[in-house]
């Protein structure tokens, strides 16, 4: 292979790594606002939704301690990524708000786009666990 073949095909292939690496870079942070607490048979007390919160988070790998009254702090840690969160909540809403992380890139709103699937992934079990009860 001739030098301008091999210097063609690395530049094609760092071009690539390049346009992958910006893809995976930054995503908006996205918040869970006031999610309203339905799909139970029966109105749940903040309790309830308390502890409903606090399953679903441990059935995913989340630490979630209480934070002050009527707000839970959520804990995720995966290898070398740590991310934090506000869960506010009462009997009728709650929410996940991002409050810091740990190597997720963060900078000006937009976060590793991981950090964003950990955030649904937590809303969707919340929204099933509330459902059981």
């Amino acid at each position: 292979m001739n030098n301008t073949k091999a210097i063609l095909i690395t530049a094609c292939v760092l071009g690539a790594l390049a346009i992958g690496g910006c893809a995976r870079s930054g995503a908006a942070i996205q918040n869970v606002n006031d999610m309203p607490v339905a799909g139970s048979v029966k109105p749940l007390s903040a309790a309830e939704v308390r502890s409903a919160i606090i399953a679903a988070g441990a059935g995913l790998g989340w630490q979630v301690v209480d934070a002050g009254p009527g707000n839970l702090a959520g804990t995720i840690a995966l290898r070398a990524h740590t991310a934090v969160v506000d869960i506010p909540y009462s009997a009728n809403k709650y929410s996940i708000v991002y409050k810091s992380s740990v190597n997720l890139n963060e900078k000006d709103g937009s976060i590793h786009p991981n950090y964003n699937s950990w955030v649904v992934n937590l809303n969707n079990a919340i929204r099933q666990e509330i459902a059981r009860r």
